[in-house]
C-alpha cells in the first residue's frame, strides 16, 4: 500500500469514529443511583439526558422525592424543580443577541430577574 492510500485510509477512520461519537453524545443516557448508609437507609437517583435536556428525580430514604427538568434550545432554557413538600420553583432564561435575561419564580409567586449584557 502506497503512502497516499494509506493517508486516506487513515483520514477517513477518523473521520468514522468521530461521526460515531457525535452519533452516540444525541442519544439519550440514564443513570440510576443507590446510595446506602450505614444505618442501611437508602436513598436513589435516577437522571436521565437527552440532546440537552435533563430530568432527574432523588427520593429520600424517608420515602419523600424532589424532581428536576431542564429543557434546553438555541433560544434559552426552561427549568422546573419540584422539592419534597410539593413547592416549586421555575428559572426561565431567554437568549439575546446581546445577552440573557433570566426570571425565577417560586410556588409562592415571587420573582426575581437577572439581565445579562454582553460587551461587544
Amino acid at each position: 500500500m502506497n503512502t497516499q492510500r494509506l493517508s486516506l485510509l487513515s483520514a477517513t477512520l477518523v473521520t468514522a469514529i468521530a461521526l460515531l461519537g457525535a452519533a452516540a453524545s444525541a442519544e439519550a443516557r440514564e443513570r440510576h443511583t443507590t446510595v446506602t448508609g450505614a444505618n442501611g437507609k437508602t436513598a436513589t437517583r435516577n437522571v436521565e439526558r437527552s440532546d440537552g435536556d435533563v430530568s432527574s428525580s432523588t427520593t429520600g430514604p424517608n420515602g419523600k422525592t424532589s424532581s428536576r427538568d431542564v429543557d434546553r434550545s438555541a433560544d434559552g432554557t426552561q427549568a422546573m424543580v419540584s422539592g419534597p413538600n410539593g413547592k416549586t420553583a421555575t428559572r426561565s432564561t431567554a437568549k439575546t443577541s446581546t445577552g440573557s435575561s433570566t426570571t425565577v419564580t417560586t410556588s409562592g409567586g415571587k420573582t426575581a430577574t437577572v439581565e445579562v449584557t454582553r460587551q461587544p
